[in-house]
């Protein structure tokens, strides 16, 4: 089991249970289509990959305001 699933810092970096799950889930999908990574594979799996990402603040959510000026998707902290 991936370490970081241990404790709760993971989820409070990502503001909750729901928006880890989402946030994981959408990069996954990005990492699947072909998106490259933010920081090194180093051997390890897509899953480690995303988690390392978000420990490592290069992602996080962002929300939908009313107007539609941003939509609920993550976004590269570059």
């Amino acid at each position: 089991m991936i370490e970081a699933l241990k404790t709760d810092e993971l989820v409070a970096k990502a503001g909750g249970r729901f928006k880890l799950c989402a946030l994981i889930q959408r990069r996954l999908v990005e990492l699947l289509d072909g998106a490259r990574p933010l920081i090194e594979r180093d051997g390890r799996s897509d899953l480690e990959l995303v988690i390392e990402e978000v420990m490592q603040d290069k992602i996080t959510l962002t929300f939908e305001k009313a107007d539609g000026s941003t939509s609920m998707a993550e976004e590269a902290l570059l």
